[in-house]
């Protein structure tokens, strides 16, 4: 390819979520600009991450999605790239797998000024419609509730050392954290159908590094639920938060499902959570918060829950006390 060509097209689809009658399918379309997951060295790695945040957008492409039963639906990117499936349609339960999967292809409508597409415009998809005989949903955090990341870390340069100079594949998964959401994935049942929610305030950009680090690190397959760059700069002081709205999307969704939430003692999914509990009373199963190794934010945390009483709220120090938890509260056989 000449020096002076341009990026051959690509389209991101993200895992997201929705009902037998109900598609929630999101992506983006990209310039393909071939970024190595598994690239080593830390000039590779930079370069990695400079592509990430420098992604060149296609700006109103049109797109088709074609579903199992073959019907197809049309959409159109925005100004920044994405795209968003979110409508009705008539029953498609039959073509989901066991594990609550539904796949689909994506492709570019046209041509579009004679540029290359990668895949032979052929890009797969998946969304996540819940099994209808899962004991329950589990939402979970990921920043420093799996991932290490070092978000309570003094001006957050741990985190943004992460970020920005380490591979998916070097970054640690808190210890048996895959354990301990394989076991609730399993639930009584004994079979991978309880569904999986991830939900972050990270970028879209960081979507394929976050989806293989839990590939990597054998966390169930799940939805994941990120936030455009555009809205990390203009979110009003006093608007709800990105993972928040995600988190009360998901509850909503899912009228007949009742959820285990999972995050950390860092940051604010305390306060998150028990929000959630006030708008779906009854919906709740448990709160498990992770604790971090900070003294500070530790305490406020005791001290937020210590008369609460909505639900069930565990500050866990370790994944074999969520394991043990969990067994106690037959979360799982």
């Amino acid at each position: 390819m000449s020096i002076f060509s341009k990026d051959p097209l690509q389209i991101i689809v993200y895992k997201t979520y929705g009902t037998k009658n109900h598609l929630y399918i999101k992506g983006r379309a990209l310039e393909d600009e071939n970024i190595d997951l598994n690239k080593k060295g830390l000039w590779g790695i930079l370069v990695n991450s400079w592509k990430r945040f420098e992604s060149d957008e296609i700006k109103h492409a049109k797109l088709i999605i074609t579903l199992p039963n073959q019907l197809k639906i049309e959409t159109t990117t925005n100004k920044d790239g994405y795209f968003l499936i979110d409508e009705t349609i008539d029953d498609i339960s039959d073509f989901v797998d066991e594990e609550g999967w539904l796949p689909f292809t994506i492709s570019y409508a046209s041509t579009l000024k004679k540029r290359e597409i990668t895949n032979n415009n052929q890009f797969k998809g998946e969304i996540l419609i819940p099994n209808k005989k899962a004991n329950y949903g589990i939402i979970s955090d990921i920043d420093d509730t799996i991932l290490h990341t070092g978000v309570v870390s003094k001006l957050k340069w741990k985190l943004l050392f992460n970020t920005f100079f380490k591979s998916p594949k070097k970054r640690r998964a808190l210890a048996g954290a895959s354990d301990f959401y394989s076991i609730l994935q399993k639930g009584s049942s004994e079979k991978r159908i309880n569904p999986f929610f991830y939900v972050s305030h990270s970028p879209w950009n960081l979507y394929n590094y976050l989806d293989y680090f839990l590939k990597e690190n054998h966390f169930p397959k799940g939805a994941i639920l990120l936030r455009s760059m555009r809205m990390i700069f203009s979110r009003k002081k006093d608007e709800i938060p990105e993972k928040q709205k995600a988190i009360n999307n998901i509850v909503k969704s899912y009228p007949n499902l009742n959820f285990i939430l999972i995050g950390d003692a860092g940051e604010y999914d305390a306060e998150v959570y028990m929000d959630v509990v006030q708008k779906f009373p009854n919906r709740i199963n448990a709160i498990f918060l992770r604790n971090v190794n900070h003294k500070k934010k530790s305490q406020r945390i005791l001290k937020l829950i210590e008369n609460y009483t909505e639900v069930p709220f565990y500050l866990i120090n370790n994944s074999e006390e969520g394991i043990r938890i969990a067994k106690e509260n037959n979360f799982y056989k």
